[in-house]
């Protein structure tokens, strides 16, 4: 559950202004989370959580792309949690899932920065990867078969 969590506040910061842990608590349990004001602090400090300014009035969460080595290891764990089985058609990259884990699988993709994919889609349990081009789907399979064996 704490890995599913995480990964939404990320796919949440990513996608909105959040300035306050009140509007990240009620975005996240509008999404079915259940969660308090320490849960959400304690996650604020463990996926190493800034605030930047937005416009000079505002602020919003981001995440230090500089300290994100322990994050590393949390989207590896949400890929292999998450991941059942992926196939090519051209260069595109099909990711089939645990249900409902596409949207965190398809996060931990694009920010693990395997080098070929150009962006994610997903839906409950399929996600679609497009690949740069033909040649770098098998390399791209490879590294993701290598990151959920744990090779």
């Amino acid at each position: 559950m704490k890995v599913g969590r995480q990964t939404k506040i990320i796919e949440l910061i990513n996608k909105y202004d959040i300035e306050t842990q009140e509007e990240l608590a009620d975005l996240l349990n509008a999404d079915g989370y259940n969660v308090t004001q320490a849960t959400i602090s304690r996650d604020i400090r463990e996926l190493k959580l800034t605030k930047v300014s937005v416009d000079g009035n505002h602020q919003k969460y981001i995440i230090l792309q500089n300290q994100e080595s322990g994050l590393y290891e949390k989207y590896v764990r949400v890929l292999r949690d998450g991941f059942l089985s992926m196939d090519r058609a051209q260069n595109i990259l099909v990711v089939k899932t645990v249900s409902g884990m596409a949207m965190a699988v398809a996060a931990a993709l694009d920010n693990l920065n395997i080098n070929g994919i150009v962006g994610c889609i997903a839906g409950d349990d399929t996600i679609m990867c497009a690949i740069r081009d033909n040649d770098a789907v098998v390399n791209v399979m490879e590294k993701i078969n290598k990151l959920v064996n744990g090779r």
